[in-house]
């Protein structure tokens, strides 16, 4: 059976299979087998090619992997777990942003703490003017998801207000060419933040604050499944969110 998926990802890079093979170091008619017939690489030649062509190497070959070495390897996405988002070091929100070199994404109510953060908005600032793809989500201030929440949290309309406040001090983020910004309108189990393939993951928790609950830091490791649940997750509330209107 054709390896469709692999086909589209090719074209979408505009390899051929003789380009591939090539740059892997396989023959191209060998290449094409994987293709035309649904061949199954060797291991080491399935992550090359799932790194060239930056997909997991479980969506070009689904059945390549045995559920214990799925395992195994979303276990290893895990670098760290934190009692309290305030727990999680400075240093490691700086380098989650600064080690970023295709996407930042930012999926919050507010996120009122990284937009009061001079720094971090510095870093921000300097990679979407550098070309890296900046995006913040909001929760809609006048929606009944954010409402919710605020009820949720116990600070009630505050939780409107936050939002709004962070608007006002990412002013300068927003004027920068590669940030975009939108509202979401979205119940949100967790606040997903991300450079590239690492996320830091704050859990929502009923009549916590954000700032009390735990996070998740991830690595995304081919093979593994947890990073590209919450990255998954982000892309769909992104798709479903409308920008924010101009100040």
């Amino acid at each position: 059976m054709p390896n469709e998926r692999l086909r589209a990802a090719l074209l979408e890079h505009g390899l051929t299979p003789v380009a591939l093979g090539d740059e892997i170091g396989v023959d191209h008619k060998t290449v094409e087998r994987w293709i035309s017939l649904g061949r199954t690489p060797y291991r080491k030649h399935r992550y090359a090619v799932a790194a060239r062509l930056a997909v997991d190497e479980a969506y070009l070959w689904p059945d390549a992997l045995t559920r214990e070495q799925v395992v195994a390897a979303s276990d290893s996405e895990v670098l760290a777990i934190y009692p309290h988002r305030s727990d999680v070091p400075h240093d490691v929100w700086r380098r989650l942003f600064s080690a970023a070199e295709r996407d930042i994404g930012v999926l919050v109510y507010s996120g009122l703490f990284l937009a009061e953060d001079a720094a971090l908005q510095k870093i921000l600032e300097e990679k979407a003017r550098a070309g890296v793809r900046v995006r913040i989500l909001l929760g809609d201030p006048a929606s009944v998801q954010v409402a919710e929440r605020g009820v949720d949290e116990g600070v009630d309309d505050a939780m409107a207000a936050k939002i709004r406040n962070a608007l006002v001090l990412y002013r300068e983020l927003r004027r920068a060419d590669g940030a975009e910004f939108r509202y979401h309108q979205t119940v949100l189990y967790n606040s997903i933040y991300r450079g590239d393939d690492q996320l830091l993951v704050n859990t929502h928790v009923y009549g916590v604050t954000a700032s009390r609950a735990p996070v998740w830091q991830l690595r995304k490791v081919a093979g593994g499944e947890i990073a590209a649940i919450y990255l998954d997750s982000f892309e769909r509330v992104w798709e479903s969110a409308v920008p924010v209107p101009c100040e």
